[in-house]
């Protein structure tokens, strides 16, 4: 393995029908790789003996499911966020809740994650809710999907049942456009096939769960992509920068009129000299400064803060985008999206929304409810509304242009928000489809 890969940073997520085990597998995973500090194991200890487990085993659950009434149920409600490290690389996991009211929080534990790991009883095989989890996986355009048989030790070790879980597994991602997922047998509780392959396991020759989680690559920080920085702000010091922003009083001075463009880099990278384009208004300038964390910097790339200036006094404030020359794509003020529905209100055609895309939220309307996703055939029929954690396509329109790009191509210029235009709640998450 790379150093490169060695130092990377690791983001992933659990999902999974209820009981299907997504904590306990965390919990594992924590265990088995030595993150999990001495007392907290002592206090699980004590737990899972009040539970009835025999002496010496755990309820690994304990270790991620964080709220009281978690604990107390022994259900999984909120996003439980954890960190581990191997030798190889760092961890920060989010533990997803399994039950059907709950799915809009997948919706936030998958969005910013390199992998998901969707979970199976190999009792049950493939439910409405492992489909309903790999069509939010599909919609996310999440890199990698790994869907872990669980419980192997329940159905004896049963290579035979496990392969026809994965064929149904290949045909459910088939039907969704997800690439071919990892497949693999394991047992949360009994920790065969997370860390070590397992010997009742003859059939399965690897990876094991943690080999995929330490080889697989990440998203990395979108360098490749076209550059893109969505303003959040416009800086203008008055009477020059203050000293922690300007390393002597000429420099302070000099820069008496600084016009520092500030965000965070959504896609890209950006060096001092490059051309670029701002939306709106399709200005050309070049950058003559970039700062990061308050000091100077000949160049900086996607995932970092940054403060830019530019050569020409372009008219840009919040909601604006900076981008590489020649790579804006071209406002819109309509477009076809795919939908979750998050809250409990059904979207409806001819609901006046606000729409928010990177810093900007503009005026919008529902135009046209396209389709719903039928999670038992997942085609799409027709529909003219969608209810809580519902999927589907969507016309929206806005009141101002908006630089969209298909989510395929830019996970960042590529999602957007509805929200309520009265109270300000979020009412689903959208992707751009194909713009073609």
């Amino acid at each position: 393995m790379s150093t490169t890969t060695q130092s990377t940073l690791f983001r992933f997520a659990t999902a999974g029908s209820v009981d299907d085990g997504k904590s306990t597998l965390v919990g594992r995973l924590l265990h088995d790789t030595k993150g999990i500090l001495a007392d907290q194991l002592a206090q699980i200890a004590r737990t899972s003996a009040e539970r009835g487990f025999a002496h010496g085993e755990f309820d690994f659950a304990l270790l991620t499911d964080g709220l009281r009434a978690e604990r107390e149920q022994g259900i999984t409600i909120d996003v439980a966020y954890r960190y581990l490290a191997t030798d190889t690389r760092s961890f920060i996991l989010a533990d997803c809740p399994g039950h059907v009211q709950y799915t809009r929080n997948m919706v936030t534990g998958a969005a910013t994650a390199d992998a998901v790991i969707v979970l199976v009883d190999s009792r049950r095989g493939v439910s409405e809710q492992t489909r309903r989890h790999l069509a939010v996986v599909s919609l996310l355009r999440v890199p990698h999907v790994i869907v872990a048989v669980n419980k192997i030790d329940l159905i004896n070790f049963d290579g035979t049942t496990f392969r026809a879980i994965e064929d149904d597994v290949y045909r459910v991602a088939t039907s969704l456009g997800l690439d071919a997922p990892h497949v693999l047998p394991v047992s949360a509780l009994d920790g065969d096939n997370i860390v070590e392959l397992s010997p009742r396991t003859p059939w399965h020759d690897g990876p094991t769960l943690l080999d995929l989680l330490e080889t697989l690559p990440t998203i990395g920080a979108r360098d490749d992509e076209h550059f893109r920085l969505p303003v959040q702000s416009v800086i203008r010091p008055q009477g020059g920068l203050s000293p922690e922003y300007a390393a002597d009083p000429d420099e302070a001075e000099r820069l008496r009129d600084y016009r520092g463009f500030a965000g965070r880099i959504a896609s890209g990278t950006v060096n001092v000299g490059e051309t670029v384009t701002v939306f709106p208004g399709g200005w050309q300038t070049t950058v003559t400064g970039i700062r990061v964390a308050g000091a100077e910097a000949s160049a900086a790339r996607a995932g970092q803060s940054v403060a830019l200036t530019l050569a020409d006094e372009v008219d840009a404030a919040r909601g604006a985008v900076i981008a590489a020359a020649g790579t804006l794509p071209v406002g819109l003020r309509e477009a076809e999206v795919e939908v979750f529905q998050l809250d409990a209100r059904p979207l409806r055609s001819g609901d006046r929304v606000l729409v928010k895309h990177g810093t900007a939220t503009v005026q919008g309307l529902v135009s046209e409810v396209l389709s719903r996703r039928e999670l038992d055939t997942l085609s799409h029929e027709r529909a003219d509304a969608l209810a809580v954690n519902e999927i589907g396509r969507v016309r929206l329109r806005f009141a101002a242009e908006l630089p969209l790009e298909p989510y395929a191509r830019n996970r960042e210029s590529g999602a957007l928000l509805i929200i309520h235009p009265v109270d300000g709640a979020t009412l689903a998450a959208a992707t751009v489809v194909d713009l073609d």
